[in-house]
């Protein structure tokens, strides 16, 4: 059957039996012919058109008669097809719609005339309160069922809701309530009782702790008692046998006595001193009350010995030893004993430690010669740094940073480096580390003499920033654990990590904060010098062999100050290859640095070496530190230009003065300030080109942004081929992948659980806006549900892309410093991803609790649920690509335009076709072709013909329901790996 008018849809085409020289009664609408007697009609062959004019009559009732079509047609399930009545007023046949053909009198109203979609045939439909099992008969729906349009049967109401007879919907708020309590009961749950897991369990860890340095420092206590003991005693049986052999020198068989008594200067065992004592003869009454003096003092000395031997530690099972010994007198049991017995381990090393330290304040030459060759000591592997005629200059605006910088960095040592604002230190300490970003550099930078990058160390080299980089929402034992676990060898065990977290934090006086939140600007937590601390101790805690600092010192008061340099010195007694950058030290602060490097304006070495010598090499220059003046800030005052020095030297001429101390080349446009030293300098080799003075033409606007360009690829190039093309030679194996991942993991899972109130912000909105959409969405049956569809799409994907944004957004400068300190950036972004999963699944449940509830569509919830889940994962793969690549302002700005410019592009008319198929690579058009198929599925029987038209007015397939989810789930993994590049190649400059 062809339409003749497809857009009203009433007529057909003329045809062998309707045309304008045959029109029968069975051409009217609503009537019916049959075949002759005689004639056969093949149902196989849709081409053949029988003759169909005999025997005209009103159609059946449950059938239909198309006008101009003789033939009667069954009416489809869900359908209401009665014989018409004639409405004598109005003439019109009803329920339907057509009349009485004019001319006619004996021609009366037939049966259904027409089968179309709903808005032109909806008299057709079983209606709204009734239920059809055949299309001759329509039943009311009873109480507690409900009936929708073109129903067939009833449909029972849940519990809880209300239905009254002839019902054609259910009211399931009341579900929509219980849902979003339940979820809301879940949530609450799980952030507290995590929240409550992770208290706990810092108590526990807390009072393992206090358990443990009590009992490290009653065993230190004991020991000292021992050590004083056993002193005493040996002291003692040293003064017995020097008197007892003035006393019997003359007694010829004393050999043998003083051959027992010399036995007790070196005891095997403790017991041998009383049982010696006691063989002791006597031969005199004075010599024998002096002798039995002595034996009770001695008897009561080694009381206490015995009482301090028999319980040393007070701890059952516990050994002094470390690493294997300790490992191997380790209990086997639970793991609550495991973590007491490795504080115990860690609190008792560092009471040794302390011991030791004091014991080396008053080492004799002997003793420090003893202490460095002691293999006990542990020292890393040293690295060594030298530097010759480094010069860096910013590419893009051809600057000088550095100039002829020539020295070295030695292990062991702590090296200041220090300058007026603008003299090049932070560049300098980039350049050692290999931060040196879209610089050109040329001379020479070796590594144990070796002309090697500085990054195949990167595992073993600690770099502090000049900012407090440190997660907030961390604790201060939270931020050195993660830092530990994944940075230091995996070759360690558990005990000796605990034992360097413990030492990092004793060292920085950092255990009374040590449960504390760092805090964030929002947020108060420690204090700023407390913070400090913690950044220097990021990189304590795994050990390096050369650590590099950034004005670790700035902000400090001058006790904090100390105690960090004081936490230094003990690295750089390890070997530790130190180099800081300082402003304007204490005196007691600058007396505790080995070397000192002095950088004047423009980069110019103006001293080099010993601390100590500074102010000699100065003094000979004629530069003289004033009395009650401290020597770096006078220093630092000349080298400003603040203050003149009362010599025949200006401070342009020092850079000079230095270069010509040490022999090395003087740059060409500095020999103008060396010409009153022509006699000294007439055999210093000078290099470089004299440089003329040109006046260069500005460029134009498109040479700036062509410069600019090609400034920011070269940038990107170098970024690229550091981090991919240095090999490791640092000898240490670090957690891989699948560890850091699971670090990583642990971290996020308690930031997002201090940051719950955020989460449950979002998921106040989400169900607000599904309440909202929900009540003034229009999912009727002509359209299946598009327009409130569209609405639902746009919420989901605004609220979904904003809430993703604060997932790398948020700690971009955490992951600059950790991604550059050798951490994995795979693992950093799978577990961001993996924990943003939890979201990703629980924000459908809210906005549908809500939204479904209000409007009940024809479709199910799990359809509904995974639609907005691929939505979900879609949206948040595009909202990672937008916190990476722009500001955060710029980006938030991105994810509301977004998702509202193509939705309401989706929806429009497309005339045409380069604009079509645009259209059809746009996520929300595959959101909303989903959920209208599923919608559109559960319509059928007298639904068809609407749902066909439907469909193809929107240009979709009924089939093509799992294509949509896998375009929606392709194109988030898709993004998520276009996001994860870029974090990879776009970082801070």
């Amino acid at each position: 059957m062809i339409l003749q008018d497809p857009g009203s849809g009433s007529f057909l085409k003329l045809n062998k039996n309707c045309n304008l020289t045959s029109w029968s009664p069975g051409c009217e609408p609503g009537w019916a012919c049959s075949v002759g007697p005689e004639q056969s009609v093949d149902l196989s062959n849709s081409q053949l058109f029988p003759s169909r004019m005999h025997d005209c009559r009103a159609c059946c009732e449950g059938f239909f008669c198309p006008q101009g079509l003789t033939c009667m047609i069954p009416c489809p399930l869900g359908s209401y097809c009665p014989n018409a009545k004639l409405n004598r007023t109005t003439g019109v046949c009803e329920p339907y719609l057509y009349q009485l053909p004019p001319g006619r009198p004996n021609h009366t109203c037939g049966g259904a005339n027409i089968w179309a979609d709903v808005g032109r045939s909806k008299e057709m439909f079983c209606p709204d309160g009734s239920f059809c099992p055949s299309s001759t008969e329509q039943i009311p729906c009873e109480s507690g069922h409900y009936c929708r349009m073109g129903s067939t049967s009833q449909n029972r109401c849940f519990k809880l809701t209300s239905c009254d007879g002839s019902a054609t919907n259910q009211d399931i708020h009341a579900y929509g309530v219980m849902l979003l309590v339940a979820l809301s009961t879940v949530l609450l749950i799980i952030y507290n009782f995590f929240d409550q897991i992770l208290a706990a369990r810092e108590r526990r860890l807390a009072k393992s702790r206090e358990a443990a340095a009590k009992s490290a420092k009653a065993t230190a206590k004991a020991q000292q008692r021992w050590k004083a003991a056993k002193d005493a005693a040996k002291k003692h049986a040293t003064g017995l046998q020097v008197q007892l052999s003035r006393k019997f020198s003359r007694v010829k068989n004393s050999n043998t006595e003083k051959h027992e008594i010399l036995n007790l200067s070196e005891p095997e065992t403790d017991d041998d001193l009383p049982y010696s004592h006691s063989h002791i003869p006597t031969t005199s009454s004075t010599s024998s009350m002096h002798i039995e003096e002595r034996n009770n003092n001695q008897t009561d000395l080694m009381g206490i010995i015995h009482e301090i031997e028999k319980d040393p530690d007070g701890h059952e099972g516990f050994h002094f030893e470390s690493g294997e010994g300790f490992e191997k007198h380790m209990p086997k049991g639970k793991h609550s004993s495991t973590h007491s017995q490795m504080f115990r381990y860690a609190y008792v090393q560092l009471e040794k430690e302390k011991a030791q330290q004091q014991q080396n304040n008053n080492l004799t030459f002997s003793g420090v010669i003893k202490m460095a060759t002691d293999p006990e000591n542990k020292r890393r592997p040293p690295i060594e740094v030298s530097f010759k005629d480094l010069n860096l200059t910013l590419k893009a605006k051809n600057k000088h940073l550095l100039r002829c910088v020539t020295g070295n960095i030695k292990p062991g040592r702590i090296t200041a480096v220090m300058g007026p604002s603008g003299a090049g230190k932070t560049t300098f300490l980039s350049a050692l580390a290999g931060k040196a970003i879209g610089c050109k550099t040329t001379g020479s930078i070796l590594i144990n003499g070796k002309n090697e990058s500085i990054l195949s160390y990167k595992r073993i080299m600690g770099f502090v920033p000049q900012d407090d980089i440190v997660h907030g929402n961390l604790t201060v034992e939270e931020n050195l654990w993660f830092s530990a676990n994944c940075r230091l060898s995996v070759e360690l065990s558990k005990a000796d990590k605990v034992l360097i977290v413990e030492r990092v934090i004793e060292f920085l006086g950092l255990q009374t904060v040590r449960n504390s939140l760092v805090g964030t600007v929002e947020k108060r937590g420690i204090s700023g010098g407390q913070r400090k601390r913690v950044n220097v101790g990021l990189e304590m805690v795994i050990e390096p062999s050369i650590l590099l600092l950034d004005e670790p010192t700035s902000g400090l008061d001058s006790s904090s100050s100390q105690l960090l340099l004081r936490a230094l010195r003990r690295e750089a007694l390890e070997g530790v290859t130190i180099c800081m950058v300082v402003h304007q030290p204490s005196y007691t602060l600058f007396k505790m640095f080995d070397d000192l490097v002095l950088l004047a304006k423009g980069g110019f070495t103006v001293y080099h070496g010993p601390a100590r010598r500074v102010e000699e090499y100065f003094a000979g220059l004629g530069i003289n530190v004033p009395e009650r003046v401290n020597p770096p800030d006078h220093f630092i005052d000349i080298l400003e230009g603040i203050v003149t020095p009362n010599a025949d030297v200006s401070y342009e001429e020092l850079p000079v003065r230095w270069l010509l101390h040490n022999g090395y080349p003087v740059p060409a446009d500095l020999q103008q300030n060396s010409a009153r030293h022509a006699s000294s300098s007439a055999s210093t080799q000078t290099h470089g080109t004299r440089n003329s003075v040109l006046v260069e033409r500005q460029p134009s606007l498109a040479g700036e942004l062509w410069q600019g360009m090609r400034s920011n690829v070269e940038e990107h190039h170098d970024k690229l081929r550091m981090h991919f093309k240095t090999k490791d030679l640092s000898h240490r194996s670090t957690p891989g992948i699948l560890k850091q991942y699971r670090y990583f993991l642990g971290r996020i899972g308690k930031q997002r659980l201090r940051d719950s109130k955020i989460q449950v912000i979002d998921y106040l909105i989400l169900l607000l806006a599904g309440a909202c959409l929900g009540s003034i969405s229009d999912v009727s049956d002509q359209s299946f549900g598009v327009s409130g569809y569209a609405f639902t799409i746009i919420a989901v994907s605004l609220l979904g892309k904003i809430a993703a944004l604060r997932t790398f957004s948020l700690d971009k400068l955490e992951y600059w410093r950790e991604s550059s300190s050798g951490m994995s950036s795979l693992a950093y972004f799978l577990a961001k991803d993996t924990v943003d999963h939890f979201n990703t699944a629980i924000k459908p449940l809210m906005y549908l609790s809500m939204f479904y509830s209000f409007t009940n569509p024809r479709s199910s919830f799990t359809n509904h649920y995974v639609v907005l889940l691929c939505l979900l994962y879609c949206v948040t793969g595009i909202a990672y690509a937008l916190a990476i690549l722009f500001q955060p302002g710029a980006a938030q700005l991105w994810s509301a335009i977004l998702p509202v410019v193509l939705t309401l592009f989706i929806t429009r008319t497309q005339t045409s076709s380069a604009l079509k198929n645009l259209s059809n690579i746009c996520y929300p058009k595959w959101a909303l072709e989903a959920l209208v198929i599923a919608n559109a599925e559960r319509y059928d029987g007298v639904w068809l013909m609407t749902r066909c038209g439907a469909l193809n007015k929107s240009g979709f397939d009924l089939h093509d329901w799992g294509l949509c989810l896998l375009l929606l789930m392709v194109t988030g993994v898709i993004f998520r790996v276009f996001s994860y590049v870029c974090m990879l190649i776009f970082r801070r400059k």
